[in-house]
């Protein structure tokens, strides 16, 4: 069996950021979302894996390599432009050959991995096994609609009338019938290859199709809001552990993970808390559920639920919370200002200025 993992994609909810990084490559707990996916790949005992890359490619191969820090044989396989899932399918045509696959989205997390999944398809072996879980707003995804009976009956990407509270997670596994419904399909209305479309096709062809409803944790990494509560729930896994130095003018409660080199000074750290290597904190509070990588300066600041990329700094802030901070940021008090108000009112205006 092999993986087919996507990596390209423009990631344009997660903008700023992904300006100059690629999505994929953001990390939770100090660690890139796509290492998780590769890591989840190999525990399941797959071996060769097919990275889909696309404007970032350059970075991707740069963090992966070959894939031997992950026990995998990495394989890249260049997308022009992000035309859709089954397009990715179809474009790794010769890398799958003739192989099982599961297709792993870079940007998803799946908390406790896929290898049950992995095993659960190699014993009953259908023609596509899909993961279904309950979202508030089905809209933003790849919907499906089941029968009386439990089977997939329809699916539809992102509706605007969705036929039921049923998102597809992005994994997918598939056996080589998923080639010819790639083939068989035509672009949507949004220009792309949609995977929907290629399932459906098998179910109109009477393949099976098989569904499983995700009972654990998952979530698309693809905005700030979903990284943060993602980064959240790594962090609660967090095993306590003090690589650094840390004074005894500091107080740190809860699971708190300090670097190599990393240096902690009259400050109060209440965990789970990651603090990469080489960072340093000083006279501040640093709360739960935040990420500080590598060789970043936090002093005279608080910040909280927040992800914070590496070499940035934080000095003489007061609360920062709920943020996603990019790579080599400065934050600093604005200087002050005199207050003042400046008015070109209409006749007969009446206005309330705060005092």
């Amino acid at each position: 069996m092999k993986a087919l993992v996507l990596s390209g994609g423009a990631g344009t909810r997660l903008r700023p950021i992904t300006h100059t990084s690629a999505k994929q490559l953001v990390p939770v707990a100090n660690k890139p979302v796509l290492f998780y996916g590769l890591e989840s790949i190999a525990a399941a005992g797959i071996r060769e894996v097919g990275i889909i890359v696309g404007d970032t490619a350059q970075e991707i191969r740069a963090a992966v390599g070959d894939g031997s820090r992950f026990g995998l044989d990495v394989t890249y396989i260049p997308q022009h432009a992000p035309l859709g899932l089954a397009h990715a399918v179809l474009i790794a045509g010769e890398f799958l050959g003739e192989d099982d696959f599961v297709m792993y989205l870079g940007d998803n997390f799946v908390v406790g991995g896929i290898t049950d999944l992995v095993e659960e398809f190699r014993a009953t072996r259908p023609d596509a096994q899909i993961l279904l879980t309950k979202v508030a707003d089905p809209r933003a995804f790849g919907v499906a609609e089941l029968d009386v009976d439990g089977r997939v009956a329809r699916l539809e990407e992102k509706p605007a009338d969705p036929r039921s509270d049923l998102a597809l997670v992005g994994v997918y596994l598939f056996s080589p019938a998923v080639h010819e419904a790639v083939r068989a399909i035509q672009p949507s209305a949004r220009g792309e290859l949609e995977i929907t479309d290629a399932l459906q096709w098998l179910i109109d062809e009477r393949h099976t199709v098989k569904s499983t409803i995700v009972s654990g944790y998952w979530k698309d990494t693809g905005n700030v809001a979903d990284m943060l509560e993602v980064n959240r729930s790594v962090l609660e896994l967090l095993t306590p552990l003090n690589e650094g130095s840390v004074d005894d003018a500091t107080e740190i409660i809860g699971r708190v993970q300090i670097g190599s080199g990393a240096t902690v000074r009259g400050s109060r750290i209440v965990g789970p808390v990651v603090i990469g290597a080489g960072t340093v904190v000083e006279n501040s509070y640093i709360g739960p559920s935040t990420s500080i990588a590598e060789n970043c300066r936090v002093t005279d600041s608080e910040i909280e639920y927040s992800i914070v990329l590496s070499g940035s700094s934080l000095h003489g802030v007061g609360r920062v919370e709920a943020s996603l901070i990019g790579r080599n940021v400065e934050i600093t008090p604005a200087p002050p200002i005199p207050a003042a108000h400046r008015l070109v009112l209409g006749d007969h205006s009446k206005v309330q200025i705060s005092a």
